[in-house]
């Protein structure tokens, strides 16, 4: 068996600001052996891990990597939709149309456009660099990354045409991607059952019961494939849950108490602010057998809205176990030790803060998600607090992977936080959704809306209020003054 001296796997959790540090390590590159990279993508997952500091969470095995890695505690996604949530991480670029806010983000602006001398994609950039790259489950927005609709036979025309060597899915008892995605046990799903379904479920099945098992097994058994070749490979894996329906084994479900769990800090619309600022859960609604609907004009109870954590919960544990699994190989392959991991949330989500239920928001619940980093040599059990960016991923991973820039990005590298080595940064982050950009600071979250409805502007100070329940925009017009001019500087024309 072969084994790569200077491996490097990304384990991204999904769901990071110009490229001036892409290429700052690359000497450090044996350009002989470039490093191989495992790129594992999580759906909706905010930052609801026990190392980040939520005990009340069973994460053991990203805990575990999180020990040996760093932990950035304010990671922010651009959008807060999965489609161009990744869309913005695959390009790097922050959104410059209303288009790019999309789910069809990388259809309109990848599949459909002509091939170009630029890489579509930070893979199809490795892929151009003598990598293999291989792609398994959601890592665009198509849940096995081929074009077709909720209800239709399985597609033949690929998301992301020109960025995969392989493209591989197995749907098992639900058929198709979509079906596999929305299913539940009995090998039914959201579309077949007319939506006359729960948002969650107890399963009494094990681990390949639900998708995400499959992926996993499908995962380690393509990286033995992959351990074996001459040439550095990408693999990308995609996990569906915690994305609704919260579906999973019930063994997963038992590692919590349900009475003990708590609901939403704040579960109400923030003082001096607007309801068109949310939204009324029409996802989350649209699972028609729920107990109870969601509305922004009263809130579920306490016991419905405990449920619902719970499930989402136990989705979390599942693909922990995951994730675990994939780790497990690594060791078994005697690649750990030259293993860099990074586990990414492709953006957060609101249970029951704010009154919704789900992500399709600008704030800091739906832009605030999960990412961890683990890279042989560096410092290790560390918590990053610098504010960092989805779109910062494509020149981290090029930083690190000797490979050259092949466009000016909107994002920097994150290798000189890793190293320590950076005596400034700009702890800066921009989102984009419903008609608003949002601005993440160290302190501060300003958001100016582009719409009819008042108010303007709403600034909300987490030094005081972490929860974001009180816009203090009229009370604070001269910090508005002194954060709106960088507020614009991530405008790129999209209002």
């Amino acid at each position: 068996m072969k084994t790569k001296l200077h491996s490097i796997f990304i384990v991204f959790f999904w769901g990071l600001a110009s490229c001036n540090g892409a290429g700052l390590e690359n000497a450090d590159v044996d350009q002989n052996q470039k490093p191989n990279v495992l790129f594992i993508c999580v759906d909706d997952l905010r930052p609801e891990l026990g190392c980040y500091g939520k005990d009340y969470i069973h994460s053991p095995n990203i805990d575990k990597l999180a020990e040996s890695g760093s932990v950035f505690t304010n990671h922010y996604v651009q959008i807060p939709t999965c489609g161009a949530s990744r869309y913005s991480m695959l390009t790097g670029m922050l959104p410059k149309t209303t288009a790019e806010l999309s789910n069809e983000a990388c259809k309109k602006f990848i599949a459909e456009q002509a091939p170009s001398y630029e890489p579509e994609t930070f893979i199809h950039n490795l892929k151009n660099n003598g990598y293999y790259t291989v792609g398994i489950g959601k890592i665009s927005h198509y849940p096995d990354g081929l074009l077709y609709g909720y209800t239709e036979p399985v597609g033949e025309e690929r998301e992301l045409p020109q960025s995969w060597d392989e493209l591989l899915f197995n749907a098992g008892k639900w058929g198709t991607g979509w079906n596999a995605f929305f299913g539940y046990a009995s090998g039914e799903n959201r579309q077949s059952l007319n939506r006359q379904v729960k948002p969650y479920e107890k399963g009494d099945v094990d681990d390949y019961g639900y998708v995400d098992g499959m992926t996993a097994a499908l995962a380690v058994r393509k990286m033995k494939e992959l351990a074996q070749k001459d040439k550095p490979f990408f693999l990308g894996v995609g996990f569906f849950k915690p994305h609704l329906p919260f579906n999973a084994p019930k063994k997963y479900w038992d590692l919590y108490n349900e009475d003990e769990i708590s609901t939403a800090p704040f579960a109400g619309i923030p003082e001096n602010s607007s309801t068109a600022s949310l939204h009324g859960s029409g996802e989350f609604n649209g699972y028609q057998l729920g107990d109870e609907k969601a509305s922004l004009s009263s809130k579920v109870s306490d016991e419905y809205a405990r449920k619902l954590s719970h499930a989402y919960y136990a989705c979390i544990s599942y693909t922990d176990a995951q994730v675990g699994k994939l780790l497990d190989e690594l060791e078994n392959l005697g690649l750990a030790e030259n293993t860099i991991v990074v586990i990414w949330g492709d953006h957060g989500w609101h249970l029951g803060d704010h009154m919704v239920w789900g992500k399709h928001t600008i704030f800091e619940r739906s832009l605030n998600s999960a990412f961890l980093i683990k890279e042989p040599g560096q410092l290790k059990g560390r918590k990053i607090d610098n504010i960092v960016s989805t779109i910062d991923i494509y020149p981290t991973i090029m930083d690190l992977c000797g490979v050259e820039m092949s466009h000016n990005p909107d994002g920097k590298s994150l290798v000189p936080l890793l190293k320590n080595s950076i005596n400034s940064w700009e702890n800066v982050a921009y989102g984009f959704y419903r008609n608003g950009i949002s601005l993440r600071t160290e302190r501060y979250r300003l958001t100016k809306y582009y719409r009819s409805q008042l108010p303007e502007f709403e600034l909300y100070d987490h030094q005081t209020d972490p929860y974001e329940s009180n816009n203090i925009a009229e009370k604070k017009t001269d910090i508005i003054g002194k954060l709106l001019p960088l507020l614009e500087k991530g405008n790129k024309g999209i209002y």
